[in-house]
């Protein structure tokens, strides 16, 4: 059975499981988890890549390197959308509002990008 698919209104909706205002879901929720991503796949925001295996009706793809240009990262404490090279090239955190991002996501890159493993 499907899990709960929660919906976070705004111009660029946010889905997942049990999310909470800043996009933390059931399965990431500390205090820097709060990075959307956009799946290639689908167009779509989710909070992480087990969020989206629970709710969308395909297999994800990871965004291959010729496409980092594009507007794919989302900041849940700002909203502002920031380019796939963008986030991978800096330091863990928001260029716009400074919020800081979890850097153990970087682990998790290769589910979502065309990355080497770590």
């Amino acid at each position: 059975m499907p899990q709960q698919d929660d919906v976070r209104p705004g111009v660029d909706a946010v889905r997942g499981v049990d999310l909470d205002a800043q996009s933390r879901c059931a399965h990431y929720h500390g205090a820097a988890d709060i990075v959307a991503i956009k799946f290639m796949c689908c167009g779509v925001y989710y909070a992480c890549t087990d969020c989206h295996a629970a709710v969308a009706d395909h297999p994800a793809q990871v965004w291959p390197s010729d496409r980092w240009d594009e507007r794919a990262i989302r900041c849940g404490a700002c909203a502002s959308t920031l380019t796939i090279a963008t986030y991978l090239n800096g330091t863990p955190a928001c260029p716009v509002c400074g919020a800081g991002f979890n850097p153990r996501c970087r682990s998790h890159h290769h589910y979502y990008f065309a990355v080497p493993a770590e």
